[in-house]
């Protein structure tokens, strides 16, 4: 699954020479009846019996909800001119996220901070939350999420400083092999004065509070 930046002419330019970016996806969907019959095969692989009453509606299950978990939806970036000349942290802390693993099929669960230091745009303060939709909903590892989500707001906005961190358990590693329980995996990207500026940095880990 990926994603592309699709212009809307009629909309204002989020950095003069930009024009306003509609993210969609661009992935040919979810084949729902092969993937029924991919559930079918695997339930007989495992020694159940698909046809019985207990599973018989249950490729039809799995298969809509893997769907449901890899399709985010689409979405503009609204930005804003940044008229006021605002230059401290904007920061949205504890972004709930689903993802799914991309080794094991199973998913990982937790929070995203997500923060920026504005230069001559802002962005649309629920757009934060639909930048780590769009990243987290396909296969994937969290390093990789954490790289994309930084990396995304830093080539479309073009702001001073871009930090992201996430914090994620992942039932790969608490329901199966070490099964270590309540563990949680913790990752983060920094970009410009988030990551040069030794005051901007810990300001942005302080206050999503894994500052060390």
């Amino acid at each position: 699954m990926s994603a592309a930046a699709h212009p809307l002419p009629e909309e204002s330019t989020p950095l003069g020479s930009r024009p306003t970016l509609e993210v969609v996806d661009r992935a040919h969907g979810v084949d729902l009846a092969r993937a029924e019959r991919a559930v079918t095969d695997l339930l007989a692989a495992l020694g159940q019996d698909p046809a019985s009453g207990q599973l018989a509606d249950t490729p039809r299950r799995v298969a809509a909800s893997y769907a449901e978990l890899l399709t985010p939806a689409p979405f503009t970036p609204t930005t804003f001119p940044n008229d006021e000349g605002y230059d401290e942290l904007v920061l949205a802390r504890a972004i709930p996220f689903q993802s799914l693993c991309q080794h094991h099929l199973l998913p990982f669960v937790g929070v995203a901070h997500v923060g920026y230091l504005p230069a001559d745009r802002i962005l649309g303060l629920s757009k934060l939350a639909r930048v780590v939709e769009l990243f987290s909903r396909r296969l994937q590892l969290q390093e990789r999420l954490t790289t994309q989500v930084a990396d995304w707001l830093q080539d479309q906005l073009a702001p001073k400083g871009v930090g992201v961190v996430l914090e994620a358990e992942h039932l790969c590693m608490t329901l199966r092999g070490v099964r270590a329980a309540g563990t949680h995996t913790v990752t983060s990207t920094l970009h410009g004065l988030l990551r040069s500026d030794p005051r901007s940095r810990q300001e942005f880990l302080a206050l999503t509070r894994t500052a060390t």
